[in-house]
């Protein structure tokens, strides 16, 4: 019978193809065969069995990502056979016809753990399980060739679940059992542990596992190895059911150990009373299950490693989203010059600034500083930044009454510990004035053409901390030569082995530049806070806009 075994990188599968159809999508109630993967669809695919089991075919149902067998994307009813690869999306399986005498079961089934432990058994260290095998076990029939089929499954490209089908099939070949498995740590509960593949007897139930207690912590803390050589004579083992059930005579356990790393542990057991496990074995055993943890390690670091590339693209994808929602183009404004910079210290961050002409051709600008940084940061800079886009179109616009829009709806929809300080202006060009509420922010520094600097200090408290308003609008005259800065903390506190750049600095370096045009003024202050840093790392985001009346 033929079967197919994937992964999806996160749940192993595998399904007889048994005489029928079989349909393949998302939806475990809607779907014989369900794949829980985002680029499968709700409903994907067909798989048709003939009564003979012989003939095989596969249909695609209009998936958005469509049907792949051997790479060629399904246009028609194709047929498949063993060896074939079929992609649904981005999950991709093989059709097996592989026959024999065992099944393998691959699920995630919790082991009970039974308080009960075997008298008649014996630990081993794992460094003394892993020493070199005797003679006597090497030149036993197979052992050798097995173990150099069992070090190719450390190099072959296949799903988990079919290198531990492999694994426990090339185990059986030289350690006389009727059932083996590997059973995996479960990260989600401290001292359990799961079925991740058992290899049975096809015509044979073996009953369920129940394993003692005390002989899984002892493998997995100690790295102990095990071997029970007759549970029926133990009174307190052999009244377990699943002893009863499979009439156990010999048992071994081994821990999954690589680097330092207790994956799990590799089982086997038989009902023969001919084969009495003894210390060769567990050796053996011990050695096998070496080669297994490694392998498992590889997947774990791959799994980590496709993690990470997944969380970069996002983050890349992330950081362009954001660049894209600041003001590309700075907003022509007669008789005035603008510019803003920003550097972030990641990816994404929580500065913002914004510029836009209102239709009565006032300018109004932003700059603020949310709290956090990263993915939370510039979750919360973009919803502030869409907030005051959406108000600026309002007839009666007025600062503390947009101001306190957006602050309490960051109040209402946000965490106590997101809020954001934020210098906003109405630059009307006719009047040459500047109305301007400052929300707990870095005091923007306001340098007449003569080098006298005026601070526009806070005026409330930030926004998003309290559900009320608190905020008064200040004015100033803009004579020509006369410059504003607004930054963000960053620049304030930009850190070099405990000492920040300073708002002296930054006063004294603007007064200097004064004469410069706003965008050789912000990257003129941009190079000096990176000179004065050197290679010290960057802790936090920088932004800075400058408004010049010329």
């Amino acid at each position: 019978m033929l079967k197919l075994v994937g992964t999806d990188g996160t749940r192993l599968y595998s399904w007889p193809l048994e005489p029928g159809t079989h349909s393949v999508g998302r939806s475990s109630s809607d779907s014989a065969f369900a794949v829980s993967d985002r680029t499968v669809s709700r409903k994907h695919a067909n798989i048709e069995v003939s009564a003979s089991g012989q003939g095989c075919y596969v249909t695609d149902l209009g998936s958005r990502n469509g049907t792949f067998v051997n790479g060629e994307r399904l246009t028609a009813r194709t047929a498949i056979c063993d060896g074939d690869h079929i992609a649904f999306g981005d999950v991709e399986f093989k059709v097996t016809g592989e026959q024999a005498d065992r099944t393998v079961i691959s699920r995630p089934d919790t082991v009970p753990l039974s308080e009960r432990d075997p008298e008649k058994s014996v630990y081993l260290s794992i460094n003394e399980a892993l020493s070199p095998l005797p003679a006597k076990v090497t030149d036993l029939p197979d052992v050798l060739p097995t173990l150099f089929d069992m070090a190719k499954i450390l190099v072959l490209p296949e799903p988990k679940e079919a290198m531990l089908e492999r694994a426990l099939k090339l185990v059986s070949r030289v350690i006389p059992s009727e059932r083996l498995a590997v059973l995996t740590t479960d990260p989600d509960r401290e001292g359990e542990v799961v079925t991740a593949a058992c290899l049975r007897p096809v015509d044979k139930d073996p009953g369920s596992f129940t394993l003692s207690k005390t002989i899984v912590d002892e493998i997995l803390t100690e790295k102990s190895s095990i071997v029970i050589s007759d549970p029926q004579d133990d009174p307190r083992f052999a009244q377990q059911e699943s002893i009863i059930m499979s009439q156990l005579k010999s048992a071994m356990a081994v821990p999954l150990f690589d680097g330092g790393v207790v994956l799990g542990l590799l089982y086997v057991d038989t009902t023969n009373p001919v084969h009495r496990y003894n210390d060769d074995y567990l050796r053996l055993l011990a050695t096998f299950g070496n080669l297994i943890a490694s392998r498992l390690l590889n997947y774990e670091l791959l799994h980590e490693r496709q993690e990470k590339q997944m969380f970069e693209a996002e983050l890349k994808r992330a950081s362009s989203i954001q660049t894209n929602l600041l003001t590309r183009e700075i907003p022509p404004v007669d008789g005035y010059q603008l510019d803003a910079i920003q550097e972030q210290c990641r990816r994404v961050g929580g500065d913002l600034y914004d510029m836009a002409l209102l239709p009565d051709g006032r300018l109004i600008f932003v700059v603020a500083d949310v709290s956090g940084k990263g993915m939370g940061g510039a979750l919360l800079m973009s919803n502030i930044l869409a907030s005051f886009r959406i108000l600026y179109a309002e007839p009666d616009f007025g600062l503390t009454k947009v101001v306190g829009q957006v602050s309490r709806q960051l109040f209402k929809y946000s965490a106590s510990e997101d809020f954001a300080t934020l210098f906003i202006g109405l630059l009307d060009p006719a009047q040459n004035v500047i109305r301007y509420l400052n929300a707990g922010h870095n005091p923007p520094m306001l340098v007449r053409a003569g080098g006298e600097v005026e601070l526009l200090e806070p005026s409330g408290i930030m926004i998003g901390a309290f559900d009320f308003c608190d905020w008064t609008e200040s004015t100033i005259d803009m004579s020509p030569g006369d410059q504003m800065l607004i930054f963000t903390d960053g620049v304030t506190e930009a850190d070099k082995q405990g000492e920040f750049y300073g708002e002296e600095r930054l006063q004294a370096l603007v007064t200097q530049a004064r004469n410069m045009s706003p965008d050789k003024l912000v990257n003129c202050v941009m190079e000096d806070v990176i000179g004065f840093i050197g290679d010290s790392p960057r802790s936090d985001d920088i932004t800075m806009l400058a408004i010049k009346r010329v």
